[in-house]
């Protein structure tokens, strides 16, 4: 039951973070879907950060890494959105930007895990 309520918990306050970022106003003439492409780099980030905390920490209580990695960064990040908005882009006659994203996306975020990994293991 701990379990549940651990990523139930990550879930909401990830979810409500991710509304809360979509709110902020940014150039509404862009194409580019920066606001989800910013939260899914912010989600790789942190997942990044825990992962190498957690490496290193084998004491870490294993409801925070629950709470962290599948509930906070999972309500966070936004496959499902990141996935509409590309096929949208595509629909739309924009694939050139829908392919920039998509590759930016998957590289920028395993960039980010490596990178974090990297420069916090020294």
């Amino acid at each position: 039951m701990l379990n549940i309520l651990s990523v139930g918990l990550g879930g909401f306050i990830g979810a409500v973070c991710r509304y809360l970022i979509g709110l902020i106003p940014v150039n509404e003439t862009l194409i580019f879907p920066i606001k989800t492409f910013a939260i899914n780099v912010i989600g790789c980030v942190v997942i990044g950060i825990v992962t190498v905390v957690a490496a290193k920490n084998t004491s870490m209580n294993p409801y925070m890494l629950l709470f962290l990695k599948v509930g906070l960064c999972g309500g966070f990040t936004t496959f499902s959105t990141f996935a509409l908005e590309s096929a949208n882009l595509m629909k739309n006659g924009n694939v050139m930007i829908s392919l920039l994203y998509v590759l930016g996306s998957v590289l920028v975020g395993v960039g980010v895990i490596f990178a974090v990994e990297f420069f916090t293991m020294k």
